[in-house]
């Protein structure tokens, strides 16, 4: 794939996942349910890491600056870069429904749990085990949830990705 190519395609990824990370479910004080973690997968699975994690760091600056919901905070960038971290070591060029599982299950427990919850507790009133808990408890009920739409979402793209020559398998 050429540079030209990629820069594209990447940017349209980046437009797609800034509108969708608009659209949440609230749960909670700072918690709510996104879907945004789709167009990560299709990044994870499609590009280089260090591409990869380049967008995921851009995306959340330019998200945070086009839809600020809150103060800005690096911690939540690093979320976004340990995410698409975890999602490309286990989905680059080897996409399987064992690793779709071992990659959402680790994101979802390290990153949205572990991590957010310290952010959580750093810029809000409450403590770090309260935001644990709570997140614990939506993360782990939306896990299975989250899986199969990963599934059924990368069956669905797919052959597009195919067939303009970008795909993943």
């Amino acid at each position: 794939m050429s540079k030209t190519k990629q820069l594209v395609i990447l940017s349209l990824l980046m437009a797609l996942q800034v509108v969708i990370s608009m659209q949440y479910i609230p749960v909670g004080e700072n918690l709510r349910i996104y879907f945004t973690y789709l167009v990560v997968v299709i990044v994870a699975a499609v590009f280089p890491l260090k591409i990869a994690l380049a967008y995921a760091a851009i995306e959340d600056i330019v998200a945070f600056i086009a839809f600020p919901s809150g103060p800005f905070f690096l911690g939540y960038t690093l979320t976004a870069v340990a995410s698409m971290l975890i999602y490309s070591l286990c989905l680059y060029r080897h996409v399987s429904i064992k690793r779709i599982i071992i990659a959402k299950t680790m994101v979802n427990l390290f990153v949205n749990v572990g991590l957010n919850s310290i952010w959580s507790a750093m810029l809000y009133s409450k403590g770090y085990i309260y935001y644990l808990v709570k997140s614990f408890i939506k993360n782990i009920t939306l896990l299975p949830f989250e899986i199969i739409l990963i599934i059924i979402f990368l069956k669905i793209i797919k052959p597009l990705l195919i067939k303009n020559g970008i795909s993943y398998d």
